[in-house]
């Protein structure tokens, strides 16, 4: 059996053909989205209708629940009141249907490897699609979020940053962002948006696990021209993120 992990992709649709293109040489047998899939970039509905077109099980992302129910959130300075109003343009686009499809995101989602193996697959967290899980995260925290739950491997978003963990038996891996993939300076701690789109592959056979992260560029001049096009608000600091960095 052999899985593909997308996670994150909000609202990037050129990242997200791009990653889908890579995967046509790969062939697995299922993919499964893990999740915040609309809010931030410029072609949420084309996004939307992709991953329709893929039949592939989505998990509910804090974001996919916050768009069914969109409210401003309390703005701390202006570069969240900016991303704020982003977010609340991705969910206007939606139409109906949309929605409606978001409706159909579950919690997990659990697949059967074979040979008794199984992936579990959530956002955060199996208990919270809030929950970070990190490298750091210490151990009695990771295990109260994964508490009640057991598989071979688990796969959580939401972080934006690749991972490969060990903890107590189970294999814990993060395929990163396929949308929004970030890093940040080493001197500065400022962050930047990754011209790359990341994803990740889960193999399992006749007893053997192999997980591999990958990343694969994508055409971010197409991307930005699609923002231009698309009626974003902020669009110029917007941009920010896809060369320097955002200044606030």
């Amino acid at each position: 059996m052999r899985i593909a992990i997308i996670s994150d992709i909000h609202g990037n649709l050129v990242a997200l053909e791009t990653v889908l293109d890579a995967l046509e040489a790969e062939h697995v047998d299922q993919i499964v989205c893990l999740g915040d899939v609309v809010t931030f970039g410029p072609r949420p509905r084309e996004v939307i209708a992709r991953l329709r077109d893929l039949n592939c099980p989505v998990v509910m992302g804090n974001e996919d629940a916050w768009v069914l129910n969109p409210r401003p959130r309390e703005a701390r300075d202006e570069k969240y009141r900016r991303i704020m109003e982003v977010e609340l343009w991705s969910a206007r686009q939606l139409s109906p249907a949309d929605l409606d499809y978001l409706r159909t995101f579950r919690p997990t989602v659990e697949i059967d490897l074979g040979d008794d193996a199984t992936l579990l697959c959530f956002h955060g967290s199996p208990q919270s699609n809030t929950d970070g899980i990190v490298s750091t995260t210490h151990e009695e925290e990771l295990e109260r979020m994964l508490s009640g739950f057991n598989a071979t491997v688990m796969a959580g978003g939401h972080t934006h940053t690749q991972m490969f963990r060990r903890h107590r038996g189970l294999t814990f891996i993060n395929p990163g962002s396929v949308g929004l993939s970030f890093e940040r300076a080493r001197h500065t701690d400022q962050a930047r948006n990754s011209p790359w789109a990341e994803y990740g592959l889960v193999s399992w056979e006749n007893g053997s696990l192999n997980v591999e992260l990958r990343r694969v560029p994508f055409d971010v001049d197409v991307m930005i021209q699609a923002a231009r096009d698309s009626g974003l608000p902020h669009l110029e600091w917007w941009l920010q993120g896809w060369s320097k960095g955002y200044k606030g």
